[in-house]
């Protein structure tokens, strides 16, 4: 493409997403065509957040339905929000709530939770999502816009001290709030058209308009009465709201124009965070007849900046002097520029804190009824955000902070987001000054990291007996616990509802600045072939951000001696992880294929079921209690022949058969229940007892398929033994099956045949 073509593209964008001003009775037409937008602020940001639907996501090990808004889909997730769906959702049901007019219309929705939870992302991914909803027809919003000039420059027209002598198209002013248009017509006929408008929705959120003109817009709308009533106009409302005099406009929300966002830095009087200040020397020149003129305020505080959408107080901690000023904008909807002059709002408030905000309302808590704070605290209505308890979202988090990735992980099943947690992350670092060098977080060294953050976050009181804090963060993960061929539901563990997940521990910035380090380091490995010192393995990780918490004022004394006990478990099971790669490669090539296992299946099922049997040439057959009996002892390594009795198998045998392999048949049957279904249609890998046979073998297979192998040879094995044609073929396929570089998987197999070697005989 040439410049030109992108400055084309630039139009097309602007073409879409403005339109030409309208009048006041054009937008009343298009207002019944398209409802929604006329709709007020709280039922706007709902609509904006439903408008592109719902995905299913499994947290603490459940299946929850998450508005995809909340992943940042316009902004290709840069400011997602990980995790915290069901806080995000009772959020959206308050909104609704909100929206309906239904008990929870003076309410001040709070967010709060610690450092690095996601509540800044939050902002930005509201900000986004509404910034982009509203260049959609169904999200358009407008405003309105006044020209009061007159024949007579000398006279005094509308302006923000501009020169009144000012062509036309240069002395058109916008509402500096946002006001709504239908708040132009007189309370009577508003109603009347909300009535009319209401009538032909078929959801249950009315639209409400219950604000009336701003100052500066009435400042406009009472000259031009005055003006036109002296003249003895008769169609008063048409010649004050002509097309000369006001046009409807629409605006493209951001930050300033239907969004305030108060920063933690922001200060000045609470009165001019809250809506702005005067402007005195603009007093001097607007003459108001004795009172200050409206349109001499600088309309820059929060709520002005905010009115028809969202107002964002952030880290309200900073601002808790602000937040009773806040208490009349719900109740009231309404706040004051002055003693005499107040001002309506529509816009839906929202504050964001860390738990000190909590402290601060409470310190009058032992006072009981005297508390000067309790109105405040009935009117914040909280949401907190916890740490995440999620091993994949973790990954997907610690990933985002250590590189450019931005896209949110979705995927059909469990296996998609398996792999990407284990996957390798190279980062590409300056050594020194022009000189720039890759680093290697090897398989499962991402992994190990966020598992690690996990379990210091999980609440150990309510451990069913037998797991530990990694099964349950597993648990919570993929929604249930695999163990051999067997697979146990979340719902069969008794998880406290109550507990204390997510309120404390490692914090990703802890995790991102410990790996950033890693980065930087030196390490003291070395290889003749191989660039093993770029590489950062997963104890690297483990080891780092254990002996890193001495140093780091995040955490208490208490919780670095807690956290630090709680590795250990993290360490083995990344340990098995990394073993079952190397067994895993190791095996690669004496995996029972699949038609092998098939066979097998449509046999067991015709066993079971007396289904009937077919060769290769149509022929009807018998289940083969031989290919049964073979397959059952020789791959699946389950029974002896004690086991059988001849070739037909024992009560051992046909409970297994009937227990692991048909009920497994059985339930995809019946999930599958609305489509003709057949055995050979079977996911073979959907079954947890044939899963194993394809993918899961151990060190006694390795022992018996390769006899002269042997792993204290694996770092330098002599020349032509078995040994050295195993590791040959286990790198190689460690680097095309299992995403490992060959430094890493040299590091990978030497750590894990090293442990190995001490039990080999």
């Amino acid at each position: 493409m040439t410049g030109n073509d992108y400055v084309t593209e630039a139009d097309r964008a602007l073409e879409e997403t403005y339109e030409e001003p309208m009048t006041l009775a054009a937008y009343v037409d298009r207002i019944f065509e398209n409802p929604t937008i006329a709709s007020h602020a709280s039922k706007y940001l709902l609509e904006a957040i439903e408008s592109t639907g719902t995905r299913t996501v499994v947290e603490e090990g459940e299946e929850k339905e998450r508005y995809r808004f909340f992943d940042d889909p316009h902004n290709d997730g840069e400011h997602a929000i990980l995790g915290n769906t069901e806080v995000l959702n009772g959020f959206v049901d308050d909104l609704r709530s909100i929206a309906a007019g239904r008990a929870k219309d003076e309410k001040i929705v709070w967010f709060e939770g610690p450092t690095a939870t996601g509540k800044s992302e939050l902002k930005r991914c509201l900000v986004n999502g509404l910034r982009e909803y509203s260049k959609t027809p169904e999200g358009r919003r407008y405003t309105v816009e006044w020209n009061v000039t007159t024949a007579q420059a000398e006279e005094r027209g509308l302006s923000y001290g501009g020169d009144p002598t000012a062509s036309d198209d240069q002395h058109w002013y916008e509402s500096p709030v946002q006001t709504h248009p239908l708040s132009v017509f007189p309370d009577e006929v508003r109603k009347r058209i909300l009535a009319d408008l209401n009538d032909g929705l078929e959801e249950h959120v009315p639209i409400r308009v219950e604000t009336e003109l701003d100052p500066f817009s009435r400042e406009a709308y009472d000259f031009l009465e005055k003006r036109y009533r002296r003249e003895g106009k008769s169609d008063l409302f048409s010649t004050i709201t002509d097309e000369h005099h006001l046009r409807v406009k629409n605006y493209v929300i951001d930050v300033g124009q239907g969004v305030g966002v108060l920063h933690s830095e922001d200060d000045g009087r609470p009165k001019e965070r809250l809506v702005g200040s005067w402007m005195h020397g603009m007093l001097q020149e607007l003459d108001s007849r004795g009172r200050k003129n409206p349109q001499a305020f600088s309309y820059d505080g929060v709520v002005s900046q905010g009115n028809g959408v969202l107002t964002v107080v952030e880290d309200a901690a900073q601002h808790a002097d602000l937040l009773q000023k806040l208490l009349n904008v719900p109740d009231e909807q309404s706040v004051k520029l002055d003693k005499g002059i107040g001002m309506d709002v529509d816009t839906q408030l929202l504050i964001i804190s860390n738990p000190d905000l909590e402290a601060q309302l409470n310190q009058h808590a032992d006072r009981n009824g005297m508390d000067p704070l309790k109105a405040l605290k009935r009117r914040l209505d909280k949401h907190r955000f916890g740490y995440l308890t999620n091993l994949s979202l973790e990954c997907e988090l610690i990933r985002r902070e250590l590189t450019n990735e931005t896209a949110v992980w979705e995927g059909e099943s469990y296996d998609t987001l398996a792999e990407r947690i284990r996957e390798p992350v190279s980062v590409t670092i300056t050594h020194s000054p022009g000189e720039t060098r890759t680093q290697e977080f090897a398989p499962h060294a991402i992994e190990a990291a966020a598992l690690y953050a996990v379990v210091t976050r999980l609440d150990e009181e309510d451990l069913p007996n037998g797991l530990d804090l990694v099964d349950k963060a597993l648990i919570y993960d993929q929604g249930y616990l695999q163990e051999g061929d067997t697979r146990r539901e979340k719902d069969e563990f008794e998880f406290d509802d109550d507990g204390h997940d997510g309120e404390h521990g490692i914090p990703v910035t802890y995790t991102r600045d410990t790996l950033a380090e890693l980065l930087q380091a030196d390490r003291d490995r070395h290889h003749s072939e191989l660039p093993v010192e770029d590489v950062v393995m997963p104890r690297d990780v483990l080891n780092a951000m254990a002996e890193g918490m001495a140093d780091a004022p995040v955490f208490s004394t208490g919780e670095r001696s807690e956290f630090e006990n709680r590795v250990v478990a993290v360490k083995n099971y990344v340990f098995d992880q990394q073993e079952s790669d190397v067994i895993e490669a190791i095996m690669h090539e004496k995996r029972v294929d699949e038609e092998t296992v098939a066979e097998y299946v449509e046999h067991v099922y015709a066993w079971e079921t007396d289904e009937p049997l077919y060769n290769d040439r149509g022929e009807r057959i018998e289940p083969d209690p031989l290919k049964m009996k073979l397959f059952e002892i020789e791959h699946l390594g389950r029974f002896s022949e004690d086991e059988y009795q001849d070739n037909l198998p024992r009560e051992s045998v046909r409970n297994f058969r009937r227990e692991k392999v048909i009920t497994s048949l059985n339930r995809h049957a019946w999930e599958h229940r609305d489509e003709d279904f057949a055995v050979e249609d079977v996911d073979l890998t959907a079954i947890p007892v044939i899963k194993s046979v394809l993918e899961s073998h151990d060190w006694d297979d390795v022992s018996r398929v390769f006899e002269d192998f042997d792993p204290r040879q694996w770092d330098d094995p002599p020349s032509g033994t078995e040994t050295e044609a195993v590791k040959e073929r286990t790198i190689e396929t460690m680097i095309d099956r299992f995403d490992y570089s060959g430094a890493s998987a040299e590091l990978t197999s030497r750590h894990v045949m090293g442990q190995v070697s001490y039990r080999w005989d």
